[in-house]
């Protein structure tokens, strides 16, 4: 196969970007809203720091486990439907909450079905692709999975701003939106493989040296990364009205139209230059943008911040999943990717609180 993907490997990947697409259609039209609906209810920085984090902390903890199991069973399917489902049921509670701490707890079980999902849909991209061309399967499905984003927060910005929408109703909208997802689901199909017979214990301390290794490096760029939830609220600060919801969106649409045009280009450089060489690169662009952020320069240098974010969530988030996979091996996969998913976003709770009451 080398670098090259075979059309079976890419009609499953394009469907798990489908799925991935229309849940984040969903998923990107609440998101953004997120910070601004709690500032509504009366929270302030520290709840908002609760949402980005808490949630992704919590069901970070339901990664390893359910990569686990999915080794055990030698199936990966069927928990990730499991895991779309029960996102899809906790967003219908958004339009619901009538306080801030309401929304954090929404967000939690909304996280939980990502928690569920994460690792066994990885391990099937990995599946899908061999090492050569790996880079540019996972940059496939990143980028699909970012395109939603992109749909999703315009559909926002459209029915916030246009039509003069309330936030609770691009909520239902958004929360309804994500049942188109099972239909692309329905054709991926299962990647088996022989069951390991291991513990939960007992696999994870068979992950290979260098993988752990690397899961630190990661784990330590996770108590840095800052949350764009604060990233948008810094934006929110330079205009007034409507346009302090309206343009902060249109920023985050940005962001993800970034992201998605980067995606694929940085996934086959790192199958040409290796995963190292990118990572580094991205963890170097973050801090230059972290740093823009704390500077205030004005719009069009927060247009550019965003743009230069879009590129470094790429490069991070793409290459920490192909190089995570490199690392590991196939029937374990799942397991390896739960490890990585776990460790990063349990550092996204003490990284989200400290930035919060910062």
């Amino acid at each position: 196969m080398g670098n090259k993907l075979s059309k079976k490997s890419f009609f499953n990947i394009f469907m798990l970007g489908l799925v991935s697409l229309f849940t984040d259609i969903s998923s990107e039209m609440i998101l953004p809203l997120i910070p601004l609906f709690i500032v509504s209810l009366g929270g302030g920085g520290l709840i908002v720091g609760l949402a980005g984090g808490l949630g992704e902390s919590v069901s970070s903890l339901l990664k390893v486990v359910s990569g686990h199991i999915s080794d055990r069973l030698g199936m990966r399917k069927r928990l990730v439907v499991l895991g779309y489902g029960i996102s899809t049921i906790a967003k219908m509670f958004f339009p619901l909450a009538t306080a801030g701490y309401q929304v954090v707890l929404i967000r939690v079980g909304e996280r939980l079905g990502k928690g569920i999902r994460t690792a066994p849909r990885d391990a099937l991209v990995a599946a899908y692709t061999e090492e050569g061309a790996r880079g540019k399967g996972f940059g496939i499905h990143r980028a699909m999975d970012t395109i939603g984003a992109v749909i999703g927060s315009l559909l926002a910005f459209t029915l916030i701003w246009v039509l003069s929408t309330d936030i609770r109703l691009v909520f239902l909208v958004g929360a309804l939106l994500a049942l188109p997802s099972f239909v692309p689901l329905y054709f991926v199909q299962e990647s088996t493989s022989s069951p390991i017979r291991k513990g939960l214990r007992e696999e994870l301390l068979d992950i290979p040296p260098p993988l752990k290794k690397f899961i630190t490096v990661a784990t330590i760029f996770a108590l840095g990364n800052i949350s764009i939830m604060f990233f948008i609220m810094r934006a929110s600060l330079e205009f007034e009205g409507k346009l302090s919801i309206a343009a902060p969106v249109l920023l985050y649409v940005l962001f993800n139209i970034s992201y998605a045009f980067f995606s694929v280009p940085v996934g086959t450089l790192s199958d040409k230059v290796g995963r190292k060489r990118v990572l580094l690169a991205g963890y170097l662009t973050f801090a230059l943008t972290s740093v823009g952020f704390a500077l205030d320069l004005g719009v069009p240098f927060l247009i550019l911040l965003f743009i230069s974010y879009g590129l470094a969530f790429a490069m991070v988030d793409t290459m920490e999943r192909a190089y995570s996979s490199d690392l590991s091996h196939a029937a374990e996969r799942g397991m390896a990717l739960g490890a990585l998913h776990t460790s990063v976003g349990v550092a996204a709770l003490p990284a989200s609180v400290i930035a919060g009451i910062l």
